[in-house]
């Protein structure tokens, strides 16, 4: 996608999804209420603490590229915003649920989507999850989202959104991930696992490079 959102607009934007998916009573949003949403320990990755200027320069930009929208609700004198994703996209609410923990979250595996989204959406199976993901990677003119190449150790590949542009696993997540799955191991293990995790990725940027440079 050609959007390359910034953390604070990628973060804006899935917050006012999750909230209009999970708690329609409350939304559209306040600014405090946003901002309280997107500083929550939980279900987001990574934890932030955004002021509210902030977050009303990530929602004029949203705004800008069409993504956002302010609402002037009758009787309030509070502004409250609302997302404009289903009006540019036309997405199911199966498929904007998965996008906007992608959003919130960053990379994760199908299993992890499909725990995740429980709240806004209720996936028959693990395979209706992952078919909605290959219908977001496969979408015309441009895909919203893409399978990563899998990490060294890892069971399953990660999907990651195209909001951002061309997704690199975070740093954190690598050593978080590498962490869980060489705990108890000698030293020399683990660093073997990093390294070659790393080798993975700088593979595969250097790919991205030679495909768009």
């Amino acid at each position: 996608m050609s959007f390359d959102l910034d953390l604070v607009e990628a973060r804006v934007l899935g917050c006012l999804a999750e909230k209009d998916m999970a708690t329609p009573e409350y939304y559209p949003l306040s600014l405090n209420a946003l901002t309280n949403a997107c500083n929550q320990k939980s279900n987001r990755e990574p934890v932030v603490s955004y002021d509210e200027v902030t977050v009303r320069e990530g929602l004029c930009s949203l705004r800008d590229r069409g993504l956002a929208t302010f609402v002037s609700e009758t009787g309030s004198r509070v502004e409250k915003f609302r997302h404009r994703l289903n009006e540019r996209f036309n997405f199911t609410r199966g498929e904007l649920s998965v996008l906007t923990v992608l959003l919130l979250r960053g990379p994760q595996t199908p299993g992890e989507l499909r725990q995740r989204t429980d709240r806004m959406h209720a996936f028959e199976d693990l395979d209706a999850l992952t078919h909605t993901l290959e219908k977001l990677a496969a979408r015309d003119p441009e895909p919203v989202v893409r399978q990563l190449e899998r990490v060294p150790g890892m069971k399953e590949a990660r999907w990651a959104h195209l909001l951002s542009g061309e997704p690199v696993l975070a740093a954190t997540q690598l050593v978080e991930y590498v962490s869980v799955q060489t705990h108890g191991s000698p030293l020399q293990e683990r660093v073997e696992y990093l390294e070659a995790a790393l080798k993975s990725l700088r593979e595969e940027f250097e790919q991205f490079k030679a495909q768009f440079g």
